[in-house]
């Protein structure tokens, strides 16, 4: 899936849930319940596989994962210690872009995976474009000193409004970030049946 730039409302109502939170793609989905397409209305009774499927597609887009990302985690989360799909959520949540979108410094996901892209934040002091960057404990996030960055994170902060992440320590006047611990499941936003997309994935 990776960096999706298609109509995203049409993904909303196919897969049954707002894996993509803009203003259009909300609003979009809001008017439309139905999944799209002129055979939308018929009701067919998915297969295991189909059902795994849109499970597996929902942390595609919710995370703008490619298929062989998703399969590279769940290689790592296998190899841990515990239940596979925790570990495979968990793994998700801890992208550099995911925890950007959960501190509050970008509105949607998508724009959350363009300002690192961008490089408009550091990692421990080191510049890092990288949206898949796994963060880990105790690492500090912080936004680079520039006047036009400074301006335009300070609107952005005080516009939202989300939830503070447990897992997250937030300074909105410094611009930073502290992972204080690694996300645990309460801290997956997600409604998805993972054991499905393990299942999927292990195939």
């Amino acid at each position: 899936m990776g960096h999706y730039i298609g109509p995203k409302a049409r993904v909303n109502r196919r897969l049954g849930t707002e894996v993509y939170d803009s203003n259009g793609a909300l609003r979009a989905s809001h008017r439309r319940f139905l999944a799209p397409g002129q055979h939308g209305q018929r009701r067919r009774r998915p297969s295991d596989y189909g059902r795994a499927l849109v499970e597996k597609q929902k942390i595609c887009h919710y995370y703008g994962l490619e298929h062989s990302q998703l399969k590279r985690f769940y290689g790592i989360a296998k190899k841990a210690p515990g239940n596979t799909g925790e570990n495979l959520l968990r793994l998700c949540e801890r992208r550099l872009d995911s925890v950007i979108w959960k501190a509050g410094f970008a509105k949607t996901r998508s724009q959350a995976r363009q300002s690192v892209t961008h490089g408009h934040f550091l990692v421990n002091g080191k510049r890092t474009d990288v949206p898949s960057y796994i963060v880990s404990a105790e690492d500090a996030i912080t936004l680079r000193k520039r006047d036009n960055l400074s301006k335009l994170y300070t609107a952005r902060l005080e516009e939202l409004d989300r939830p503070q992440a447990g897992f997250l320590a937030v300074e909105k006047k410094d611009f930073t970030i502290k992972v204080v611990r690694l996300p645990e499941n309460d801290d997956v936003g997600l409604p998805v049946n993972v054991n499905q997309v393990v299942e999927f994935l292990s195939r």
